[in-house]
């Protein structure tokens, strides 16, 4: 009896916290969050950016709440409140498509990491679901080790690599194509308009609308082929992203 009262006694000391979004917090409840071993994970996903005519300009935030909820039953982290906007210059010649200026994409991440690691947290995470979105990020985390702050990001072409390898049949692509409709088919399906998915393979990046005779030319938005999708391919894909960013984390976490 004493025994296992002992152990009992010791697991509720060592038990992993449980995860919690600040935005439900009082700013008491906050402080107590925002301890020095906290990992804060702030998730970045576009509210307002083209993703072919059959994806909403939504999709990339959708992803990214999504991705952070799966995480947040896996491992211990104080999520912070979802970017909606940050570093899509490729995009800008769609309507409804906006970028902020690169310098205001990484001081936006700065100052988040800046402000929080007053009270306590050095170790941040942004679930990041872009592309072009790195260079910022990079650069943000120079600045940060700066301050002895650490930064780390979801590199999405590394965490879909190995199941892509296994599933893709599109011959390119990389945006609003078989794998990220794929991924948007289990993940809210209801987003997503199969019938309006098409293909399109422009030449040369970045991607843009305006100009027919130009490189990268896509007048459906979409580079791959978007018709290839299945919920089954995306829900492999977005499992093997959970498990990827629960990795980074826990080895973030670890340092």
């Amino acid at each position: 009896m004493r025994v296992t009262l002992i152990l009992a006694l010791t697991g509720a000391c060592f038990a992993q916290p449980r995860s919690v979004r600040l935005a439900d917090l009082s700013w008491k409840e906050a402080g107590d969050a925002l301890k020095p071993g906290a990992v804060v994970m702030i998730p970045l996903g576009a509210e307002s950016k083209e993703h072919g005519p059959h994806l909403k300009l939504s999709n990339d935030r959708l992803m990214a709440e999504f991705l952070a909820n799966q995480v947040m039953q896996r491992t211990a982290v104080v999520v912070a409140p979802t970017i909606n906007y940050h570093f899509y210059p490729a995009f800008v010649d769609y309507p409804g498509a906006t970028s902020l200026r690169f310098e205001t994409a990484r001081d936006l991440v700065v100052d988040i990491c800046r402000g929080l690691a007053r009270f306590g947290p050095r170790r941040f995470y942004v679930l990041n679901t872009g592309v072009s979105t790195v260079r910022p990020l990079e650069a943000a985390v120079a600045e940060l080790a700066k301050n002895g702050i650490t930064l780390r990001y979801t590199d999405l072409l590394k965490a879909d690599a190995a199941v892509e390898s296994e599933i893709k049949q599109e011959k390119e692509g990389t945006h609003a194509d078989e794998i990220e409709t794929s991924e948007m088919l289990y993940i809210a399906p209801e987003s997503v308009n199969m019938k309006l998915a098409a293909k399109d393979f422009p030449r040369g990046s970045p991607l843009q609308w305006k100009d027919p005779d130009g490189a990268g030319y896509s007048p459906s938005g979409i580079y791959g082929d978007a018709t290839l999708a299945t919920r089954a391919k995306g829900e492999k894909i977005a499992k093997a992203e959970i498990d990827y960013i629960v990795r980074d984390i826990d080895a973030l976490r670890a340092r």
